[in-house]
C-alpha cells in the first residue's frame, strides 16, 4: 500500500488525537502504538498473505477443541468493522473451529441482535454498548427478551440495567474505543463563531448560510449528515434533537458512505456542513479535527429520559459525553475545559448467543482474551480506504496483524485450548 506523505501525516494527527481523546485499548503489542507520534507506521506495503497463518508449533502442540464444530458468525453492515470480524474468525479457525466468513452474514444492529437471540448465528464483534443495550428490550414470542438470550465480553455499562448480568468479566475487544460525535466545516464554525450545535440552532445568519447548501436547501432547516438507518446511532441522534429542543436542526439519514463523500467535499471546499462520525475508522483522515473541520459540541447531553418516545431510548443516555480533546480540534473545549461532544467513547464488545457461548466454552474463553489495540485498527481501516477493501484484502490485513502479535495470539489460544 502507497501512501502520500500529506495521508501519512494526516493518519498520524488522527491517531494522536485518538490516543488523547479514549486512550488506546489493549495490550502494547506492535511497533505502531509504541512508536512516537512523529514516526509513520513502519508497514505502508500490502501483505503478501491473504490466508490465515498455518498454526505455529505452540498450536502444534494443543488439542484443538473446534474440531468438528462449525461456527456462524456475522458481521456489521460498516466497513470499519470488516478488519476485526476477520481476525477473530482467523484466530477461532486456529482452535479447530469450522467459522463461516462473517461476509456471508452481513447485518444492522436492528436484525442482528434479534437473529443472534433466535440462534440463527452464533456471534458477532461489532457491538457499541451502551447504545446498542436499546436493541435487547424487543419480546420474543416466548414472552422473553432479546437481551436474555445474549452475552457480552467485556464490561457492562451503567445502562446494562436488567441484563447487567449478561456482561462476563473481560478486558473487552476495544474499550472506550469508540469515539464519536459531530464534525463541522471548521472556516463556517470560525465565520459564525459557532463551537455548539445549539450555537449553529440559535443563530438565524448561520442557519440560512447552513440551509442553502445543506441537503435539503431552503426548508428554513439545517439538514446535517446523520446515520445510516437502523444503526443505533440515528435514533441516538433522532434523542439528541428532541432533548436538546434543536427546533431548527434534523439529521439526513442515508447510506453513510454517500453521506461522508459529500461531506469530506463540501470541508475541502469550505462549505457549510455537520455529520455524525466514529473512531476508529479512515474518516478522520479525511476530514481531520483542526485542519478542515472540528469538533462541535452540545450544550446538554441526553439522559435516560427518551426525550423522542423510541423503543429502548432510555438505552441512548450517552452521560458524560465529554472527551481529553483540546480547543483546537474541539472549540467548546476552550469555554468549558472538556470536549462536551455529547456522546460517550463506546466500548465495542463481542456479543453471542448465551446458549453457544456456553456449549463451546473454548470458543468462549477465547473471545474473552481478545483486546484489539486502536491504534491497530484505525491502520487496517486506513488501509481499507486506500484500497485494499476486497474481502481477500481485510483477510490478509488480519493475518498480517496475527502474524506479528503471534506471542500474544498463542498465549490466548493456549489459554482457551486449556479450559
Amino acid at each position: 500500500m502507497k501512501m502520500s506523505r500529506h495521508k501519512l501525516l494526516a493518519m498520524l494527527a488522527a491517531f494522536a488525537m485518538i490516543a488523547a481523546a479514549c486512550g488506546t485499548s489493549g495490550t502494547d503489542t506492535t511497533d505502531a502504538e509504541a512508536a512516537p507520534a512523529t514516526d509513520a507506521p513502519a508497514a505502508t506495503e500490502a501483505p503478501a498473505a491473504t490466508e490465515a497463518p498455518a498454526a505455529t508449533e505452540a498450536t502444534d502442540d494443543m488439542a484443538m477443541p473446534g474440531e468438528g464444530v462449525s461456527v456462524t458468525m456475522a458481521r456489521a453492515d460498516w466497513t470499519t468493522g470488516y478488519f476485526q470480524a476477520a481476525v477473530y474468525r482467523q484466530l477461532l479457525e486456529e482452535l479447530g473451529y469450522t467459522v463461516s466468513d462473517p461476509a456471508d452474514l452481513e447485518l444492522g444492529p436492528s436484525l442482528a441482535y434479534l437473529s443472534m437471540a433466535q440462534g440463527d448465528f452464533d456471534f458477532w464483534v461489532n457491538s457499541w454498548y451502551p447504545g446498542h443495550i436499546s436493541w435487547w428490550d424487543p419480546e420474543l414470542p416466548d414472552g422473553t427478551k432479546v437481551g436474555d438470550h445474549l452475552t457480552v465480553f467485556g464490561p457492562a455499562p451503567e445502562a446494562a440495567g436488567d441484563f447487567e448480568l449478561a456482561f462476563q468479566p473481560a478486558e473487552g475487544e476495544l474499550v472506550a474505543g469508540g469515539l464519536q460525535g459531530y464534525l463541522m466545516t471548521k472556516t463556517f464554525a470560525e465565520e459564525f463563531g459557532l463551537k455548539t450545535l445549539d450555537d449553529l440552532n440559535n443563530n438565524a445568519d448561520a442557519l440560512a448560510a447552513f440551509d442553502a447548501e445543506d441537503p435539503v436547501p431552503g426548508n428554513g432547516i439545517a439538514d446535517i449528515y446523520g446515520c445510516q438507518e437502523s444503526w443505533t446511532c440515528d435514533n441516538i441522534i433522532t434523542s439528541q434533537i428532541a432533548f436538546s429542543g434543536w427546533e431548527n436542526i434534523q439529521q439526513t439519514i442515508a447510506g453513510y458512505d454517500a453521506m461522508i463523500a459529500e461531506a469530506v467535499g463540501k470541508a475541502n471546499a469550505g462549505e457549510p456542513m455537520v455529520i455524525y462520525t466514529w473512531t476508529p475508522s479512515a474518516y478522520i483522515t479525511q476530514l481531520r479535527p483542526g485542519d478542515n473541520v472540528v469538533w462541535v459540541g452540545v450544550e446538554d447531553v441526553i439522559d435516560d429520559s427518551n426525550p423522542a418516545s423510541q423503543d429502548g431510548g432510555e438505552g441512548h443516555d450517552q452521560r458524560p459525553g465529554t472527551a481529553n480533546i483540546g480547543p483546537d480540534q474541539c472549540p467548546v473545549a476552550a469555554d468549558l475545559g472538556t470536549c462536551q461532544l455529547g456522546w460517550i467513547a463506546a466500548d465495542i464488545l463481542v456479543t453471542a448467543n448465551k446458549d453457544w457461548a456456553a456449549a463451546n466454552p473454548a470458543a468462549a474463553k477465547l473471545l474473552s482474551l481478545v483486546t484489539l489495540p486502536i491504534i491497530d485498527v484505525s491502520l487496517a481501516n486506513v488501509a481499507q480506504d486506500a484500497g485494499q477493501n476486497t474481502n481477500e484484502d481485510i483477510q490478509g490485513l488480519a493475518a498480517e496483524w496475527i502474524a506479528n502479535n503471534r506471542d500474544l495470539v498463542d498465549t490466548w489460544l493456549s489459554e482457551a485450548a486449556g479450559s
